[in-house]
């Protein structure tokens, strides 16, 4: 089975079994799943014998209907008990949505769990789904690989199973060269000896501990340690059913390559641990994890050592050649390569980098030098494409760029910046740390998006095939961590600009609302994964995001705030203005000579004096100051509300006063739509 479908394939078959002796009423104690290339294993403990038994209500006619005035069944009373197995006198009367109705109660006796087992296990194994099942026995049977055997048993008794031409079973397989079998297990308690006995270490959490001790002790006898990445170790751990580390050696010439072509070509290519030493640079070792029981003779060792050496030979021939290219040729060459149909070559995906990134150096007034580095960046960002490094080794592409821009001489920002450009690559992912690295990250990502966006190929449910998600996640975090204060929308419309000219098949009015919404959906994700509230980040977001780092020190602010006592009385106040402010028919400005009552002069001279400080106050992002300036209004508000009656007659007072408590919410949703606040 390949590795890649373990984890999944483990995980479901748990969760249909604890589901299925659910449905059918057979009590367990433990469920725990247990795989290797060549099986998958479901352990049940605690079965018990039968199933539960069941008791089922069932509804009939009417009581007036199944009995009469005296109480004697009528013919449908009689009807009922006999289609559902009982005596009349059994039946019951209960009220049932207003009424009152016939009742029968069967007791259904639970079968014993032996009978049902069969088909629950068929069902099991139906019910695990693989990304790319085979059939073989006939096309409505389908599973990861051919299924050879199947060890079926509850208690001692191996139970009568048929699946795909294969009876069940107990008898099971040992290690396929070490200790083939069958061999005959008497109970389930003894299978993990028995398999053990086999040369098959079973559990596979067990024989991750085996892999990952044992290259560690065969890296600490060659002066070093392993560097055992954890996708790589649990891709490892699922290609072994008994694992034996064994040490291997290259020659110390192929560490003139850069690190990461080696790295790459040993664990991606070869699935081998690189060694390194302590302080982390890396040694002419490797260890491979062999499926055998020990390597008597080094048949092991030297098989994968002449393996490597041909790998990295090819390697050091590629970085030798592209050396003889310089970046800028290797640019040209760009432009022969589509980077798709509707927008164009690689070429001008670049052209587009360069303008969008050398218009956010421009707006953020850049020093000259900075803005030429950026410029550069962008130029030469994708020429490692061309290279024959890359397209060996495509996960290389940005390495390969730092590397080889780095020998042209073209200096350490430009050759960061390249290597930079493309991260984040995925979650977790490290951000770029220069400043031309971070603009032509969001250059490329934002192109990316708008791209897709107007040709009309932007992720739908669960379908995301040009990682687009990813990478708005990329431009939040850019954004945010570097406290880039650019406005989204600047961006895309530049982005939009530079697309004229292509195919593309949506209107720039409505690229825009879709592309903002998109990002906006991503900015809420990463606030919520800081542990910001939901409420408090749709607030925000609601009218205003178009500088992310500034959204979120509001959302933050609001945080602080909002457990003051005073800040829900506020909260309480703004409520009752935004409430009232829909109802304005007559939108306009506040007159004065029309505010007659003592409570609404106050309130709108309060307001004319704090209105002036509190924008003043969100331009200088003293957001903590602004809150505290709307606090000013709680009082105002609330002895407005208790001495002035709004909903007045005389139509000009009315929507005068309307008019104010509109200016008021509109105040307020300079900082966030405050309606959204949940109270706790």
């Amino acid at each position: 089975i390949p590795a890649r479908f373990m984890d999944s394939a483990l995980g479901q078959m748990e969760e249909i079994a604890v589901n299925l002796f659910d449905e059918n009423r057979i009590k367990i104690d433990k469920v725990k799943t247990y795989g290797t290339p060549r099986r998958l294993t479901l352990l049940v403990k605690g079965v018990e014998e039968s199933q539960e038994d069941l008791e089922e209500r069932k509804k009939g006619p009417a009581k007036q209907a199944a009995f009469d005035d005296q109480g004697n069944p009528s013919k449908a009373a009689e009807g009922f008990a006999r289609s559902q197995g009982v005596r009349v006198q059994d039946l019951t009367i209960e009220e049932f949505q207003g009424g009152e109705y016939v009742f029968a109660t069967q007791k259904i006796q639970g079968g014993k769990t032996i009978e049902l087992l069969p088909e629950i296990l068929r069902k099991v194994i139906e019910g695990i789904s693989f990304p790319k099942p085979m059939y073989w026995y006939s096309k409505e049977v389908r599973f990861a690989r051919p299924i050879r055997w199947i060890l079926a048993m509850y208690g001692e008794d191996a139970l009568p199973f048929n699946y795909a031409g294969l009876e069940g079973g107990n008898l099971t397989y040992g290690h396929r060269f070490l200790a083939p079998g069958p061999f005959e297990v008497k109970a389930p308690g003894e299978y993990l000896k028995i398999m053990a006995d086999s040369y098959v270490v079973v559990d596979q959490e067990e024989r991750k501990e085996i892999i990952k001790k044992q290259a560690k002790e065969a890296a600490t006898s060659l002066g070093g340690v392993p560097l055992q990445e954890e996708e790589l170790l649990d891709e490892v751990n699922y290609l072994v059913e008994y694992p034996y580390a064994v040490a291997g050696e290259f020659s110390p010439e192929f560490l003139e390559i850069p690190e990461e072509v080696l790295i790459t070509s040993m664990q991606s290519h070869q699935r081998y641990f690189p060694v390194v030493s302590r302080e982390g640079s890396l040694l002419p070792y490797f260890i491979t994890i062999s499926n055998v029981k020990e390597d008597v003779k080094g048949n092991v060792k030297v098989g994968n050592e002449r393996v490597l050496k041909a790998r990295l030979a090819d390697a050091q021939f590629f970085f030798q050649e592209d050396q003889k290219t310089k970046p800028d040729e290797y640019v040209e060459k760009l432009k022969d390569v589509i980077f798709q149909e509707d927008l164009g070559t690689l070429y001008d995906k670049t052209q587009r980098i360069k303008k969008l990134s050398e218009y956010m150096a421009e707006k953020m007034n850049l020093k000259e030098e900075l803005q030429k580095q950026v410029s550069r960046v962008a130029y030469l960002c994708k020429f490692d494409l061309m290279t024959l490094m890359v397209y060996e080794f495509t996960e290389l592409q940005g390495v390969m760029g730092r590397e080889y821009a780095g020998l042209a001489g073209e200096g350490e920002v430009i050759a960061r910046g390249i290597y930079e450009h493309y991260l984040p690559r995925h979650a977790g992912d490290e951000l770029p740390e220069t400043l031309a690295g971070s603009l032509v990250s969001l250059g490329d990502k934002i192109d990316n998006i708008v791209g897709a966006f107007g040709i009309g190929i932007q992720p739908t449910g669960s379908q995301d095939p040009y990682a687009l998600r990813r990478q708005a996640l990329g431009i939040v975090y850019i954004l945010l961590e570097s406290d880039i204060s650019l406005p989204l929308s600047s961006l895309i419309e530049v982005s939009m600009e530079n697309f004229k000219g292509k195919n593309l098949k949506k209107k720039e009015e409505e690229i825009l609302p879709e592309v903002m919404d998109f990002i906006r959906q991503r900015i809420r994700h990463v606030f919520l994964e800081k542990g910001l509230r939901y409420d408090l980040i749709d607030a925000v977001l609601t009218t205003d995001f178009e500088v992310i780092p500034r959204a979120y020190e509001k959302v933050q602010n609001l945080s602080q705030a909002i457990t003051r006592p005073e800040f829900a009385r506020l909260m309480t106040a703004f409520t009752r203005v935004a409430n009232l402010a829909k109802k304005v028919s007559a939108p306009g400005e506040v007159q004065e000579d029309l505010l007659e009552e003592e409570g609404e002069k106050v309130l709108y001279q309060e307001y004319l004096k704090v209105k002036k400080g509190i924008l003043s106050l969100l331009q200088e992002k003293d957001y903590a100051g602004a809150l505290e300036q709307m606090a000013y209004l709680q009082k105002p508000v609330d002895d407005f509300f208790d001495q002035v009656m709004v909903m007045v007659d005389d139509e000009k007072l009315r929507n005068n006063r309307l008019n104010l408590l509109r200016d008021i919410r509109d105040l307020f949703q300079e900082y966030a739509d405050f309606s959204k606040v949940v109270e706790q």
